[in-house]
């Protein structure tokens, strides 16, 4: 049924027409039928009104069940200084990298020291030398600090022989720790696990979540 618009009466309501099941010829004719705008307005009005609340009920919802998830989530915090000291293999490793951090630190110093005296036996004899002999002083003394500044760089240099030998010594360790903290957090399905000794703004940490000693047990270690 198609219906024929027809302009607004002046007590504000919308009229409309549609055919009549008598047809034109018949009694009846056409027959007007008048709905206010005010029903349109308020219908509107309550559907608006249902959509806008079911959003928020959605919104409500998501943020009660992300609530949830935060709330059932479990944390825990490790102290990976504590760890190490606790591990032989860790304490021979640093011991023996102190020992040959003083060694270089010896060899690089006993160096500059020559080249320091090098350089105050040139001036006191410098007014009995030639110009030619003055050079090769000169060159002498420049060449011996260049051998220590690339011996110093050679020992504790961001890859030096240092760098390398705690690689060598201490990675392996570190990497085991690592994998039994890993392995903890799948086991007691932790969200994060803080470590104290990392040098974080943490202020204060209940013990009852330092899982420590459970990494050191882990490793095959018991305090």
């Amino acid at each position: 049924m198609r219906f024929t618009p027809f302009p607004v009466s002046p007590k504000g309501e919308m009229i409309y027409s549609s055919p009549s099941p008598l047809g034109e010829g018949r009694e009846g004719g056409i027959k007007l039928n008048i709905v206010t705008i005010k029903s349109y307005k308020k219908t509107d009005s309550h559907f608006i009104k249902f959509k806008v609340m079911r959003k928020i009920g959605v919104l409500i919802g998501l943020f009660i069940l992300t609530s949830a998830m935060a709330i059932a989530q479990k944390y825990a915090f490790v102290d990976s200084e504590y760890i190490r000291k606790n591990i032989p293999a860790f304490t021979t490793a640093q011991d023996q990298l102190d020992k040959l951090s003083q060694q270089w630190e010896k060899e690089v110093a006993d160096g500059y020291a020559v080249v320091e005296q090098m350089y105050k036996s040139y001036q006191n004899e410098s007014v009995l030398l030639s110009q030619d002999m003055k050079t090769k002083r000169e060159e002498a003394i420049i060449a011996k600090e260049k051998a220590m500044k690339d011996l110093q760089n050679k020992y504790f240099g961001m890859e030096g022989d240092l760098f390398k030998k705690r690689e060598e010594l201490v990675k392996p360790i570190q990497d085991d720790i690592l994998k039994a903290i890993k392995g903890i957090a799948v086991e007691g399905s932790y969200a994060i696990i803080f470590d104290t000794a990392a040098g974080g703004n943490i202020l204060f940490a209940n013990p009852k979540f330092d899982i420590s000693d459970q990494v050191l047990e882990k490793l095959g270690y018991k305090n």
